[in-house]
């Protein structure tokens, strides 16, 4: 990977980061809520609320403005919200761990989803058939209602699978992450991280259900691609088996369009985290984000889609390194 190739990667992270920064402050700018008598409440006086906008800085330029609000996106600070009258910052804070150990484990899932897809179609494996058509069943359903099919069959019929929370009684972990199935393991308590996992299946099943397809479909067409290049066709007349083949040579050369695919289905997830949180009752920035939005808390929802937003450029930056990695072809 030159360093002409990655320089050039991070330079779009950073710009599209700004161009993020200029549509969320345009969107404060024209939106109807005043900051000032938002966070002073509506028994208010006018001069209040002219003292309160001069001291948010609302009565300066439109310009300095940006600038000042551009230093507090990339110094944490993404103002008070209106409706906890706390930083939002440390609201996200709050919530944040729920969302990425979801999100996490919807990823992991989805991989492994997706590697057995593409495998086992490429290979012909027993059952690949079911495989398939399971997930391209359930791939078609929009993702709340695939929530709350989940919900239906694994809690109200069978019963095997808790419907809502993180863990068992409504309890926490007291860890440093905030993610509780690593902070069960840290605190030498496997029983919660048991519970905090089967807490997290369903509601991760919903979310990983389409990325896995878009991947798996992505890299089989990949590996079938592959299969037909000279070096394969050439490591087959000296014998080398297929699963060899495939497993040692052919999924690495591969892997580039998968990643890519990889890259954009992050972001899509930490848009779809939303729906599925509200399903299954998930205290994570999707319950945050649904309190904010009918009582116009603009802070909290800037805050909320600019860490989405932020995550989901980070990501595809990564993919495409990642793409340099695998294949330095591309990297040049």
């Amino acid at each position: 990977m030159t360093p002409r190739f990655l320089g050039t990667r991070l330079a779009s992270l950073v710009a599209l980061l700004l161009v993020l920064s200029v549509v969320l402050f345009v969107l404060q700018e024209i939106s109807a809520t005043d900051a000032a008598a938002a966070t002073l409440g509506p028994t208010a006086s006018p001069e209040a609320i002219a003292a309160e906008r001069a001291r948010l800085g609302l009565d300066a330029p439109p310009v300095t403005r940006y600038f000042d609000y551009l230093g507090g996106l990339f110094t944490g600070d993404l103002g008070i919200s209106f409706r906890t009258k706390r930083p939002v910052t440390e609201d996200i804070g709050s919530y944040l761990p729920a969302t990425l150990e979801l999100v996490l484990f919807a990823f992991l899932l989805a991989l492994v989803l997706a590697l057995l897809f593409a495998l086992s179609s490429t290979l012909r494996w027993k059952g690949t058939g079911a495989l398939r058509g399971l997930l391209f069943v359930l791939s078609t359903a929009p993702t709340f209602l695939l929530g709350i099919f989940f919900l239906i069959v694994f809690y109200q019929q069978l019963d095997w699978l808790p419907a809502n929370g993180r863990v068992s009684g409504g309890g926490d972990v007291d860890g440093p992450t905030g993610l509780l199935v690593l902070d069960g393991l840290l605190a030498g308590d496997p029983a919660t991280s048991v519970d905090a996992l089967r807490h997290l299946l369903l509601p991760a099943l919903a979310l990983a259900v389409g990325p896995a397809l878009a991947i798996g479909r992505v890299f089989r067409s990949s590996l079938r691609s592959t299969l037909d290049a000279e070096y394969v066709r050439t490591a087959r007349a000296k014998g080398l088996g297929e699963r060899s083949l495939v497993l040692r040579h052919v999924a690495r050369n591969s892997v580039n369009a998968a990643l890519s695919m990889t890259g954009l289905q992050i972001g899509f997830m930490f848009a779809g985290v939303l729906v599925v949180e509200s399903v299954f009752s998930w205290p994570g920035l999707g319950s945050y984000l649904g309190a904010g939005i009918p009582v116009s808390d603009f802070p909290a929802v800037a805050g909320v889609t600019f860490v989405l937003g932020a995550v989901y450029i980070v990501a595809n930056t990564a993919a495409d390194i990642l793409q340099g990695v695998a294949d330095p072809r591309v990297a040049v």
